[in-house]
Order: structure tokens, then C-alpha cells, then sequence
């Protein structure tokens, strides 16, 4: 969805997919930076007894295709309903969230724009412009939106508003969760008239407030990298924690991805920002 908004559909040498070639160079900065990081590591991370990895490896045979299209359908399955679980409670939580907040600070909202409205004409433009800065307002002033708000300066020099702040916070579950917010908070905070717009279109349509785009190319690359390299799956630490048998491991895991992560979306930002 990301490489869709920022990258041309465009077909280099009248066959490969310029949006196709994004996403393998994200594959391959995250191989490239496992590797650095590997090496890197070995200089702080000494063993203390050498051993040796043995894989016995069964006879190649062509593979059977029934077997192939039941593991295929079976993997499916395994990820629609357990990660398909997760994106559904996160969502669920997240439209709360998103559509209540203080009493106070959403009784204020209300009766700022009902002040408004009786000033306007019943069928002016207007009306339809003060509904729509009423939903944001809302929005923003929801629990969601005070989270987003009180964590945006810390992501600001990445390019990201506070929206995106919401979808890395939940997409510390899974980076699935990260279209399921999305969607969630440009719904509540959209016209229920433009429904049938998707999802992609009201992302390319997002405006900060001095009225630029929010997914432009340097914000869309610096987040596309800060996905590629941050520690953004609860149950991958939670193995970790079970392997190891210490929260050592796992937080420095944490700690350390999250800020690589945030280190080369900075410069990512930077570079094409300039």
C-alpha cells in the first residue's frame, strides 16, 4: 500500500515493475542489515564454548503438487486466523479509541461547531466543510488521538504525523495491524459519504496542516525502511524470552531494532526531503 502511493506505476525496460523493484530493495536492505548487524555484534557478543551447527538433509525428489496445495492452503489458514485475530481485536480497540474521548474535551468539540452550524445556511458548502473539520477535530481529541498527538514530536524529524505515530504503536502486535489502523482511522475520521473511496486514495489524499501531502516520497520511504528494520512483532519476543529465558535478550532486541530503525528513517527523510 505504501510502495503503491509513493512509487509511479511505471515498467522499467517495458517489463519490470518500478513499485516491484522497491519492494525487493526493501527485501534486500533488511538482508543487507541483518548481516552488517551480525557482524557487528560478534565483536560484543563473545561464546564462550564453540559449537557446531549439523543438518541432516533428507533426498531431493520433484515435489508432489497435491501436497504443495494443501500446505499452501493450510499456511493461509494459520495466518488469516491468527494474525486475522489480532488485526480484529486491534481494530475493534482502536475504532473506540478513535470515536470517544475526555467527556470534556469532546463536549467542547461539539458545541464549538453546533455555534457554527446555526450561523450557516442550511444547504451552504460551508456546512459540508464544518462537518468534515468537526470529524478531525473529534478525532483528534479522541483517545487515540491524544496518544498520536502526545507522541508526534518524537516522529516529526522521520516525516510522520500522528496518525502514523498510532499504527507504529499498534503495530508493535504484528506489522499487519498497520492497514487495519489505517483504515480504521481514516473511516472515523471520513466522510461516511465517500465510502466507496478506498483506502489507498484517502491516504494520497492527507494533508497536513500547512497543506502538504502526508505520503510524499520521503515520508513514504522512511516509513517503508522504519518497517523493514524495527522489532515490530510481540510474539517474535516472546519466543525470544522463551528461548533465552530472560527479558534480557528481548528488550535489547527491542531496543536496539527500534533505533536503527529510527536512525535510517531519519536519514532516509532527510535525503529525499532535501
Amino acid at each position: 500500500i505504501l510502495t503503491g502511493l509513493i512509487i509511479p506505476n511505471k515498467l522499467l525496460f517495458g517489463f519490470i515493475s518500478l513499485p516491484g523493484i522497491v519492494m525487493m530493495c526493501m527485501y534486500l536492505l533488511g538482508t543487507l542489515m541483518a548481516l552488517a548487524s551480525a557482524y557487528v555484534m560478534k565483536f560484543f557478543i563473545r561464546s564462550k564454548e564453540k559449537s557446531f551447527f549439523i543438518l541432516e538433509l533428507p533426498t531431493y525428489r520433484p515435489p508432489r503438487w497435491k501436497n504443495v496445495g494443501y500446505t499452501m492452503v493450510e499456511k493461509a489458514k494459520v495466518f488469516v486466523f491468527d494474525a486475522g485475530k489480532v488485526i480484529m481485536v486491534i481494530s475493534l480497540l482502536l475504532w473506540v479509541l478513535s470515536s470517544f474521548g475526555p467527556p470534556g474535551r469532546m463536549k467542547q468539540v461539539v458545541e464549538k461547531y453546533d455555534s457554527i452550524r446555526s450561523d450557516l445556511p442550511v444547504d451552504s458548502k460551508t456546512r459540508d466543510e464544518t462537518a468534515r473539520a468537526e470529524r478531525t477535530e473529534i478525532l483528534e481529541n479522541s483517545y487515540a488521538g491524544i496518544l498520536g498527538k502526545s507522541i508526534e514530536p518524537l516522529i516529526v524529524p522521520l516525516g510522520f504525523d500522528w496518525k502514523i505515530g498510532i499504527a507504529l504503536i499498534t503495530s508493535f502486535a504484528a506489522r499487519e495491524v498497520f492497514v487495519g489502523t489505517m483504515a480504521t482511522l481514516y473511516s472515523v475520521g471520513e466522510d461516511s459519504d465517500n465510502d466507496n473511496i478506498t483506502l489507498r486514495e484517502k491516504m494520497r489524499a492527507a494533508v497536513r496542516p500547512d497543506g502538504s501531502k502526508v505520503y510524499d516520497v520521503a515520508t513514504g520511504l522512511s516509513l517503508l525502511v522504519f518497517y523493514v528494520l524495527a522489532m515490530q512483532c510481540m510474539s517474535t519476543l516472546a519466543i525470544v524470552k522463551r528461548e533465552t529465558r530472560s527479558w534480557k535478550w528481548p528488550a535489547i532486541q527491542l531496543v536496539y531494532m527500534t533505533g536503527l530503525a529510527y536512525a535510517m528513517s531519519f536519514v532516509v527523510f532527510y535525503l529525499f526531503n532535501n
